[in-house]
């Protein structure tokens, strides 16, 4: 297959690539990656008349720390991230997912900025993200705005990202001290996307009691799903295996929805919310204790 005939623009600043993206809106395609765009293009699921290409901007493929927040920029490579000595120190849970995404191939030219563009609901950055409580400026001719990750991935493939916005950074505070995450996850194939997965961040306080919890499930509905029913069961309690286990039959009662396709049954996606649950808080959990 071969993609529909498009103009093609290589902008070769932000503020070039805004104006491509101001004059011709809707009908505009930002190429970062191209891991996902490309294939959706050449199976014609995706026409856009315009493509206006961003990799002759280097400017947005940083990796830096700023008053102990991680700054990632939109073109930083998923292989760059990967193996970046200050990803690996400040959001380990990042670190721990790289590996999960895709192949080595396609992580060599993926971009971070661009998976979260994307708003694929299987991807592991998309949970990642909220369970960090991370946060992402997006830039337009009329200014930047900075949009928390649990308010910016509105359903399937689709997010709060204007026409005529481009997603610049992606900016993750440091976790505190005493603070364990894991993520977990099952798919049918190494590298295919996960049939289920889970985020977990657990912070503890000085008396061993929960003092913060997040888990973030990934590919069981149209966006990241929050379990808040089974966090709120952790907060201010001392955590055991029981209660632990006991939140993540909650979440998978509860929390999440999941649907059946070819690949896996509801029946089987929410038993597998409830195992990777339970495996991902209980190794957040002994995490946060070290």
């Amino acid at each position: 297959m071969k993609p529909a005939p498009f103009e093609y623009f290589a902008p070769a600043t932000v503020e070039e690539a805004l104006g491509y993206l101001a004059e011709y809106g809707y009908e505009a395609k930002v190429l970062a990656g191209g891991q996902s765009l490309i294939p959706m293009m050449n199976f014609r699921l995706a026409q856009p008349a315009v493509i206006v290409d961003i990799n002759n901007i280097p400017e947005l493929g940083y990796i830096r720390g700023n008053n102990g927040d991680l700054q990632i920029g939109a073109l930083a490579r998923h292989n760059q991230v990967e193996s970046n000595p200050l990803v690996a120190r400040q959001t380990p849970l990042i670190f721990e997912a790289m590996p999960h995404i895709a192949t080595l191939q396609v992580r060599n030219r993926g971009t971070f900025g661009g998976s979260i563009a994307h708003a694929d609901p299987s991807a592991e950055l998309t949970a990642i993200s909220v369970a960090l409580e991370g946060s992402f400026t997006l830039r337009s001719q009329r200014g930047d705005r900075v949009i928390p990750a649990n308010e910016f991935f509105l359903g399937l493939f689709t997010s709060v990202l204007e026409p005529d916005e481009l997603l610049i950074e992606a900016r993750f505070p440091p976790l505190p001290a005493r603070s364990g995450c894991a993520l977990e996850e099952v798919s049918r194939r190494p590298h295919d996307f996960a049939l289920v997965g889970v985020a977990a961040v657990i912070t503890l306080d000085q008396g061993n009691r929960c003092q913060d919890a997040r888990l973030v499930f990934f590919s069981v509905g149209d966006g990241p799903v929050e379990a808040r029913q089974a966090v709120g069961m952790l907060n201010g309690n001392e955590l055991n295996s029981e209660l632990l286990r006991l939140a993540a039959e909650t979440a998978a009662k509860r929390d999440v929805d999941p649907g059946s396709d070819i690949h896996a049954s509801a029946e089987y996606r929410r038993h597998l919310a409830g195992v990777l649950a339970y495996r991902a808080l209980e190794k957040a959990y002994l995490r946060s204790r070290q």
